[in-house]
């Protein structure tokens, strides 16, 4: 509630302006500056969050203050980054932050060791038909939500799918099917090499059972090196595009 006005009353009135402030609890300093109007500091801070409105809007809700201050300077406008960032937070204006990304390469801490049987070397040979595999998964956005696709199980000879499987969820058995419909299509003679990441997923007891079964040799490439799976992983957006 504005209590100035009566202030103002008693003092056309010509009564005790220091009384009404006391009774009012308002100090006799704030009651002479309201009288005085917005000082310039104010005058310029509201003509600032004018203008940072106005670039907020432009940017369609993205920019923060390291952002807002860049496109102002930009502009001719020289206000210091803290200035910005005080008068954004009073009028409750927010930047939108980059999501952070989502791991979803997690190597089993307790997976046996296994070697690079690859080693980057996805050379092309119709004589090596059925000996080396690699394989990756991917997630697909459609109208019901993510769908988890696996279409790697790909022949490194003739760079041909020759495995994958459909699921909604991550869960180990997603792999497997795609490895055990590769295996059933191409009957692949003992020793065949299936080459993977770290994932959880390809690590996993379940999964080595599987192979073993399958007779299928299982190699992984490092950690955090795209490029030891990059036929798989260069195939992978194909199938998004398509």
């Amino acid at each position: 509630m504005n209590v100035y006005p009566f202030i103002e009353a008693e003092k056309q009135g010509r009564r005790n302006v220091k009384r009404a402030c006391e009774l009012l609890k308002v100090s006799r300093a704030a009651f002479y500056d309201h009288q005085c109007g917005p000082s310039l500091r104010e005058q310029e801070d509201a003509e600032l969050g004018r203008q940072i409105q106005a670039v907020h809007k432009d940017s369609r809700g993205r920019y923060g203050a390291p952002r807002i201050h860049a496109e102002l300077r930009h502009q001719g406008h020289r206000h210091g980054r803290k200035r910005i960032a005080r008068l954004m937070r009073q009028a409750q204006i927010i930047g939108r932050a980059p999501k952070r990304w989502k791991k979803t390469t997690l190597p089993d801490p307790v997976a046996a060791a296994r070697t690079d049987a690859i080693r980057r070397d996805f050379t092309a040979d119709a004589s090596k038909l059925n000996s080396r595999w690699c394989g990756d998964i991917t997630y697909i956005r459609t109208w019901e939500g993510w769908l988890f696709l696996l279409v790697t199980v790909i022949d490194i000879a003739s760079r041909r799918v020759v495995g994958f499987a459909l699921a909604d969820h991550l869960r180990t058995e997603l792999i497997s099917d795609a490895l055990a419909n590769a295996v059933a299509a191409r009957d692949p003679a003992p020793g065949v090499v299936f080459h993977s990441d770290r994932g959880c997923q390809y690590t996993s007891a379940e999964f080595a059972g599987l192979a073993e079964d399958c007779q299928v040799v299982l190699a992984l490439g490092r950690t955090g090196q795209c490029w030891d799976n990059a036929l798989a992983e260069s195939f992978l957006p194909h199938s998004k595009a398509n």
